[in-house]
């Protein structure tokens, strides 16, 4: 059976003492007074029954058989000061670290962030796009926006808002193909298809929307699959087809004139968009700031 471990301000004491050299030194860092100090010192002592101290004069330093331990404590007490170290680095970091969807960072975060009006305004962003999402330990440093089921693995989440799709395609294809404005004359022109994967089976595709139109699907293979929904509207706004698109990721080329929305006809994505964090990463004033920021972007969209 282990013997119980000493009072934590003698051991804060014992081990300031004999790192310091002085009871006044430790009695100074510690915050008490020099009396304090020999007090707790004495406590200590009493309880692992053996000197800690011993006196020469008026000089006092650490007795020969307390040195080995001491240099054990010594170095638990910084481990607990690298500890404490860290987390007020954390809290005063003025960086926000942002893992995303590549298109959610690129077409919603990306031209909106400008908007953010951080407390000191020395805030700077890192942002990581990728469909990976991170191992939970690591939200305790930066946020995650991901989609539907996925943000159930964190900790943490909030729904940020529910997408509604449409078709779009570029002014210049729409010059050469006026019956793209048309849902039952759109199907035989070319399109730009874009596929998640097989984990987002029920994302919507061109020919749902056509369906719900009540029109007949695509007569022809796409011209193009991609796996990113930027990389698709990219596709788009370069003249090579009709794609089905977000709404949040298109607003910006819609506004820009690089995309033109072919119907006023939507259906819905059917989950929302999350942003998912660990409880550590709210200890820091500028992670609240961006969370409750980024949640009325939202909102106001």
């Amino acid at each position: 059976m282990q013997s119980p471990l000493p009072p934590l301000r003698a051991l804060q004491a014992f081990e300031s003492f004999g790192r310091l050299g002085s009871v006044t030194a430790a009695a100074r860092e510690l915050g008490v007074t020099a009396g304090a100090i020999s007090q707790q010192i004495k406590i200590l002592e009493a309880q692992l029954k053996i000197p800690l101290i011993m006196k020469d004069g008026r000089r006092a330093s650490l007795a020969p058989g307390a040195r080995s331990y001491h240099e054990l404590l010594s170095s638990g007490f910084e481990k607990l000061r690298q500890a404490q170290g860290l987390l007020t680095e954390r809290m005063a970091d003025r960086e926000v670290e942002i893992s995303g969807l590549p298109t959610l960072l690129l077409k919603w975060l990306n031209p909106r962030l400008h908007r953010f009006d951080a407390p000191d305004r020395a805030v700077s962003f890192r942002l990581e796009a990728t469909h990976v999402e991170p191992e939970v330990q690591f939200l305790n440093r930066m946020f995650r926006l991901t989609y539907g089921a996925a943000s159930e693995a964190h900790p943490h989440r909030r729904a940020l808002f529910h997408d509604v799709c449409f078709p779009v395609c570029s002014p210049d294809f729409l010059a050469r193909h006026p019956e793209a404005a048309e849902p039952e004359t759109m199907n035989a022109l070319p399109w730009i298809d874009i596929d998640w994967g097989p984990a987002y089976a029920n994302i919507p595709r061109l020919g749902d929307w056509l369906t719900a139109q009540g029109a007949p699907g695509p007569r022809v293979k796409p011209l193009s699959v991609h796996s990113l929904s930027g990389s698709a509207l990219e596709a788009a706004a370069g003249g090579q087809g009709i794609t089905l698109a977000q709404q949040s990721f298109a607003s910006v080329d819609l506004r820009l004139g690089r995309l033109v929305r072919l119907s006023e006809a939507s259906i819905p994505m059917p989950d929302p968009y999350h942003i998912c964090w660990a409880p550590m990463l709210l200890e820091n004033e500028v992670a609240r700031s961006f969370l409750n920021w980024i949640l009325s972007e939202a909102r106001a969209d």
